[in-house]
């Protein structure tokens, strides 16, 4: 079933002699619950794609629908509550409140919203992560792979419909790296999530169920992976 269309997407930045094309024309579609890893070298729009099917960053044409939803269609004001509601988004770099504890780190979304916490949800991904005995220490109080932890915890608070990530291990060594992918898909088959994953590690993009590889912000290639 389909759940998130691209359609004939393209982005440029600047203009004339200056005019870089980030996409060309990008279609796609994926389907509710499907793990996807967007793949391509530095520069190739893996991540302005991403950015772009998470709301954040506005098409130069070219449609996004989620649900049928038309999301460049909304008001600002309605596209940024989409962005918070219904998308988890999670960086490699974790921008953490340096102020705010761990636990007020993941709320975020839900206090922005100014929306009553599900404290089950809340303790139910704390243990997941890992995280009860960190939940009242400030982000310079957690190793690099706690931080990006509270950070998948901030994009899932919301149970959104899909969680989006680019480059998660990006900062973070190896052991730390496959911990992390190891949670997203935990956290992906346990709330049914739609989970898509910019990365450029060949290991992580082939525990996916579909591998898309963008390269001159064209898609090159669309393959699904075939489980034995």
């Amino acid at each position: 079933m389909e759940f998130l269309k691209v359609e004939n997407l393209c982005k440029a930045y600047g203009q004339g002699e200056n005019r870089v094309t980030a996409l060309d024309h990008v279609s796609l579609e994926i389907e509710k619950g499907e793990f996807t890893a967007i793949i391509g070298s530095s520069g190739s729009g893996k991540s302005t794609l991403l950015h772009i099917m998470a709301g954040v960053d506005i098409p130069t044409s070219g449609k996004v629908y989620l649900n049928g939803q038309d999301v460049y269609a909304q008001s600002s004001e309605k596209l940024a509550v989409f962005r918070r509601r219904q998308v988890g988004l999670i960086y490699q770099f974790h921008n953490l409140i340096p102020t705010l504890d761990v636990v007020e780190n993941i709320t975020l979304p839900i206090l922005m919203d100014r929306r009553k916490i599900n404290r089950e949800r809340l303790n139910d991904l704390l243990e997941l992560l890992g995280l009860q005995e960190r939940k009242h220490h400030l982000p310079n109080q957690l190793s690099g792979g706690q931080q990006q932890r509270v950070a998948i915890g901030r994009a899932l608070m919301n149970a959104p419909q899909v969680c989006l990530a680019d480059e998660p291990t990006g900062s973070l060594d190896s052991r730390n790296g496959h911990e992390i992918i190891r949670l997203l898909k935990m956290s992906h088959k346990r709330y049914h999530q739609t989970l898509i994953i910019v990365t450029h590690d060949e290991n992580i993009a082939l525990q996916a169920d579909r591998i898309i590889t963008i390269a001159d912000g064209k898609v090159m290639q669309d393959e699904r992976q075939v489980r034995r």
